[in-house]
């Protein structure tokens, strides 16, 4: 018994806590403060980018709360899953009450309410108010959802309700909200963006995730058939196209052409055009020259090899490739990255770089080394993303324009029709109250005082 008391006890403190509108300010406050962190500190970076900028100390609190990687951590995801469950339990905590208002037994209506209302426009009939309350009251049960009408000293109070479910498009909005939070964790949780450097004739299906540690593989492969690129006369790219077959079980399934903002979508899959460069092709030649005798010798080779240097000299390493490489403010080009290691002493890193062939001449070493004869081909830089939560967002951002379309541009309304003799006339009095938009209510009873006094002159309308 005990037990059970303590469960209501702390449910009880737990529905509390979560209703309170201070834990949505400050639930939104903190959010807003990490997102701001989130849009100075560069995301999904190299860690070894971090480190090269803040310092081995900041990098390790960059690590620690994963803040390069900020909107994908757990403590961001947990402040998203509080702020929902906070406007779970306060729409819930609120909507009971709403719903009594928004579906009444029976409506109330005070003509005093109406009689104090500055929305009030009145005219003169020739006609009796007994005519008039039939076309009237008439007129009311057509157009509004609730309608009454009571007897007064020989004339009549005719009164018509209707936009009570308006209430709700707060609620449309909370809704929304919750679509929009739960699309973004799908997305952060099971969603993906990476990079795939995609040559000419080859296929593919790894993709490189943003912080480059981790990789996916894709259901399908991709195969580059063919890139072309165009240029402005000043040499400035125009439009660069990838002609890309996809792959499945060994089959192709489907060719489609690729171009800047007009993405492929396979299978949930978002390919995007978003770069180009040459890589070599598969040999070429590394030529050490011998500087005083001028004695030249070749080798055949590939990314990765190892090459015997002459003459015991040591051991050249070809171990990556850059379109473009910076040297004291100026670009060498196409370069190769190599190390060479010598039979005794430190290795050391050589840049060698395919349009100045003697550019390694000023490390001074026993031969000169450059790479020659290089077959370059194209590859096309593709952007693959993954987003299922993308539907739930797109839903969430409809469900938010129709909520304050209803919160803001539509409202609760209550109208009196008071009709009073006047000799063998009727004063037609129209009133209307509303708990907001009373610029709006004001229009509304002056556009229905003239309706109706339209209609009531043909008797028959």
């Amino acid at each position: 018994m005990n037990n059970e008391k303590q469960a209501g006890g702390f449910f009880d403190r737990m529905w509390v806590f979560f209703s309170s509108v201070k834990l949505s300010v400050g639930l939104l406050l903190t959010l807003a403060a990490t997102s701001i962190i989130g849009t100075v500190l560069p995301q999904n970076l190299a860690p070894v980018l971090y480190r090269q900028k803040f310092g081995p100390v900041i990098h390790s609190l960059i690590d620690a709360f994963s803040l390069h990687d900020m909107y994908g951590s757990w403590w961001f995801r947990l402040l998203i899953v509080l702020l929902m469950v906070n406007i779970i339990v306060c729409s819930i905590e609120r909507l009971s009450s709403t719903w009594k208002i928004i579906f009444p037994q029976k409506p109330a209506f005070r003509a005093d309410r109406f009689r104090k209302s500055g929305h009030r426009t009145e005219w003169v009939s020739d006609r009796s108010p007994e005519s008039l309350k039939t076309q009237l009251s008439g007129y009311m049960e057509k157009h509004y959802r609730h309608s009454r009408v009571d007897s007064l000293d020989g004339g009549y109070l005719i009164f018509g309700e209707r936009g009570r479910w308006t209430r709700l498009g707060v609620y449309v909005v909370h809704l929304s909200i919750l679509l929009l939070m739960i699309g973004a964790l799908i997305g952060s949780i099971f969603g993906f963006e990476g990079q795939m450097n995609l040559p000419v004739g080859q296929t593919d299906k790894t993709i490189t995730l943003r912080d480059e540690s981790r990789v996916v593989q894709l259901d399908f492969a991709l195969r580059c058939d063919d890139f072309t690129v165009t240029h402005y006369p000043s040499g400035m790219p125009r439009e660069y196209r990838s002609d890309m077959a996809i792959i499945e079980n060994g089959q192709v399934v489907a060719k489609k052409i690729l171009r800047v903002n007009e993405p492929i979508r396979h299978r949930g899959i978002n390919i995007f055009q978003s770069s180009y460069g040459k890589v070599p092709g598969d040999t070429f030649t590394v030529a050490f020259t011998e500087p005083e005798s001028g004695l030249r010798v070749e080798k055949r080779a590939s990314l990765g090899d190892r090459i015997e240097i002459p003459a015991g000299g040591g051991t050249l390493i070809v171990e990556d490739f850059t379109n473009d490489f910076g040297f004291r403010g100026h670009s060498l080009g196409p370069t190769f990255i190599t190390r060479l290691i010598p039979e005794s002493g430190t290795p050391q890193p050589i840049v060698l770089p395919v349009e100045f062939p003697s550019f390694d001449r000023m490390r001074g070493g026993d031969y000169t080394i450059s790479i020659e004869n290089v077959e370059f081909r194209y590859y096309t830089g593709l952007q693959v993303t993954r987003d299922p939560g993308v539907p739930l967002v797109y839903a969430g951002f409809a469900l938010i324009i129709l909520g304050c379309y209803i919160t803001f541009f539509m409202f609760h309304r209550q109208i009196c029709i008071e009709l009073v003799p006047a000799g063998d006339k009727t004063t037609v009095s129209v009133s209307g109250i509303s708990g907001k938009n009373r610029p709006g209510m004001k229009t509304a009873v002056i556009r229905l005082a003239r309706r109706l006094e339209r209609i009531t002159r043909h008797p028959k309308s």
